[in-house]
């Protein structure tokens, strides 16, 4: 890693906590769909990413995933942080997106940080909030909205985060990620592309207009 990339992506801590960030912290690098966190794990550290996309996730007995949000670069994972604070097990799952670097944070120093840093303070906080209101985001419209809505709501995540109008995507996964049916995603799609505001592509989907 070199020297200038925690203070590109972090700008706001400061210049102690971005050297302790350096010298502390474990680099690790994952490639596209390699499992970071899985369910029932314990944590002994928090992860901040560096480069690359980090999908958050819940699975179902059944291996049904259910999309809760995206981590960038410059984030850190709140619920992480949440089990290695309180000792829990995780409840959810994280996987690459795309081949992903983060740098591991071991818990006695995420610790010592929120008193001796305000901005690390304020950057935890401001982590759980964040990730707070993208829930609430994510349940108001799978509990107040139909299918066609959060589908919608679905592509246009992806488009922000991915940063493309073109998303590698099957139909079989958005199903699984929307807990719904394949001919059900397809259907709605499909009408979609009707009225203008999608392209269908093989195990792809062009956002014309949402």
């Amino acid at each position: 890693m070199e020297l200038s990339t925690i203070p590109q992506l972090f700008p706001a801590f400061e210049k102690e906590l971005q050297r302790e960030i350096q010298e502390q912290g474990e680099i690790r690098f994952y490639k596209s769909e390699e499992q970071l966190m899985r369910t029932g794990q314990y944590f002994r550290s928090t992860m901040l990413i560096l480069n690359g996309l980090v999908k958050i996730y819940r699975e179902d007995e059944d291996g049904n995933e259910f999309f809760m949000y995206y981590l960038q670069p410059g984030q850190a994972c709140a619920l992480s942080m949440v089990c290695a604070a309180e000792h829990k097990r995780s409840a959810i799952m994280a996987k690459a997106v795309k081949d992903t670097e983060i740098i591991a944070i071991p818990l006695n120093f995420m610790e010592e940080w929120m008193g001796k840093y305000k901005s690390w303070n304020h950057f935890v906080i401001s982590t759980y909030r964040s990730r707070f209101e993208e829930l609430l985001s994510t349940i108001d419209h799978i509990a107040f909205r139909g299918m066609d809505e959060r589908l919608e709501f679905y592509l246009k995540k992806h488009q922000e985060t991915m940063r493309t109008n073109l998303i590698a995507i099957n139909h079989q996964e958005i199903a699984n990620e929307l807990n719904s049916s394949r001919e059900v995603i397809s259907r709605l799609l499909k009408k979609m592309e009707q009225f203008g505001k999608v392209k269908l592509h093989r195990n792809a989907i062009e956002i014309i207009q949402l």
